[in-house]
């Protein structure tokens, strides 16, 4: 049996561009974008199911999500603040009907196994099965910040030869605004320096795991090529 150490996506970012510790504020916007992700999966789904649920119930869902996330994080969201919250909930669905993503499923998670002995779990938000993956914020990320490019980049080393796309549903916009932007492929060298990260933060703070247990699809790369 092989043993390899495993790291999701998340992780390496968060280790390359660590955030302050948060404040309750922040775990605030953290609850809304799980409601706002979780409705929008829902939806998403219930359009691939061909059905229509009422705006009405997508809004119940949304507020449900965010009351339960808001609980797990042990916080509260003063009235005001859970009404601005609640009326961008409204104008993030409206805009997801009418973006590029509406109805797309999320993909099955990807492995990035680096010389062997490193797995990075990826898993971008939606695609359209065939040749385009798409990574969608909630605020205007356009041009990527170092933190998205980075998360990107690993999100292109376990589609290669898709398209991808940065979508933005900026929820702090009134209306809410849509961007989107094509992500370049990365060059030789982006590719050898985030082989090269993902492979030490992998080795130094990813969970052991057996190689044949695990479940693919499997993306193979090796250190020495991609360095030259």
């Amino acid at each position: 049996m092989t043993t390899i150490r495993t790291i999701p996506v998340h992780q390496i970012v968060e280790r390359t561009y660590p955030r302050p510790v948060p404040t309750d504020r922040d775990e605030i916007a953290k609850a809304a974008g799980r409601a706002f992700d979780g409705v929008m999966s829902q939806l998403g789904h219930e359009a691939r199911e061909r059905r229509r649920p009422s705006a009405s119930a997508m809004r119940a869902l949304g507020e449900r999500l965010f009351d339960e996330a808001l609980e797990e994080a042990g916080v509260e969201a003063p009235a005001p603040e859970r009404e601005k919250i609640l009326g961008q909930l409204r104008g993030m669905l409206q805009a997801y009907r009418g973006s590029a993503i509406f109805g797309l499923a999320r993909p099955k998670t990807r492995v990035i196994l680096i010389g062997g002995r490193v797995g990075v779990y990826a898993q971008p938000d939606y695609w359209d099965g065939k040749s385009r993956i798409y990574e969608m914020k909630s605020y205007r990320a356009i041009p990527p910040s170092p933190d998205v490019a980075l998360q990107v980049r690993l999100f292109q080393l376990a589609y290669p030869g898709f398209e991808t796309v940065l979508i933005c549903l900026n929820r702090h916009a009134s209306p809410v605004e849509t961007t989107s932007m094509m992500v370049p492929s990365p060059t030789s060298q982006e590719v050898a320096a985030t082989l090269r990260l993902a492979f030490d933060l992998g080795q130094a703070f990813g969970e052991e795991k057996v190689l044949e247990y695990m479940e693919g699809p499997f993306m193979r790369y090796e250190l020495s090529a991609a360095s030259g």
